[in-house]
């Protein structure tokens, strides 16, 4: 199976992506069991987090089959090969650069580019773009989204990402949303992974 035909399958069972930004290796197993055992089947751990390969390299390994493992905050073209060597196969990003999404896509890799206008998410999608991160969600609204809905093809898949929480989730779904990025509502730096758990189950509820 492709890797891209492994993200539409995690993505059916569960379309929310955990961002454990500032996770470190030696925590991030533990926080992924809780992860995967609440449903999710999409980590991403960004690349300004301490030592981020190695925890993808170490998530990758866990839950091979399981759940599909990438980086954040790609910014390079470089690194796209570095986090494919490590074993990840999404590359996500807080902006759209075409040349990452070319080169994420020539390697077969889930490419999510973040985008703020339809400018950019025709041209992300042109570049191969698999799916489209709306960044930051807060800079936006359900009413900006539905309008992207509107003129954007209708299997694009646009995640609204920044500020999202089980009780704001609702009226993003209604305007088009097809998943969430998930962040400091969900893991920031200090919580447990027993912590993490609660509230990955707290959002998978809210689906």
């Amino acid at each position: 199976m492709s890797h891209i035909a492994e993200f539409d399958a995690a993505f059916a069972r569960c379309p929310l992506i955990a961002i454990l930004r500032g996770v470190t290796p030696d925590e991030v197993e533990d926080i992924g069991d809780e992860l995967v055992a609440a449903g999710f089947t999409l980590i991403e751990v960004p690349m300004n987090s301490p030592d981020p390969l190695e925890s993808v390299a170490r998530l990758a390994k866990r839950f091979a089959g399981r759940a599909v493992i990438g980086a954040g905050t790609v910014l390079k073209v470089e690194q796209v090969q570095a986090v494919a060597d490590a074993g990840g196969t999404m590359i996500i990003s807080p902006n759209a650069n075409l040349e990452v999404i070319r080169a994420s896509a020539a390697a077969d890799l889930v490419s999510l580019p973040g985008i703020a206008t339809p400018s950019e998410a025709f041209a992300a999608l042109d570049a191969g773009a698999t799916a489209l991160k709306l960044f930051p969600a807060e800079a936006a609204s359900p009413t900006v989204l539905k309008a992207m809905r509107a003129v954007l093809p209708k299997d694009a898949r646009v995640l609204p990402v920044g500020g999202i929480a089980p009780d704001n989730m609702g009226p993003w779904t209604a305007a088009g949303a097809a998943g969430f990025g998930l962040g400091s509502a969900l893991y920031k730096v200090g919580l447990s992974a027993g912590q993490v758990g609660a509230n990955a189950r707290a959002f998978v509820a809210a689906l």
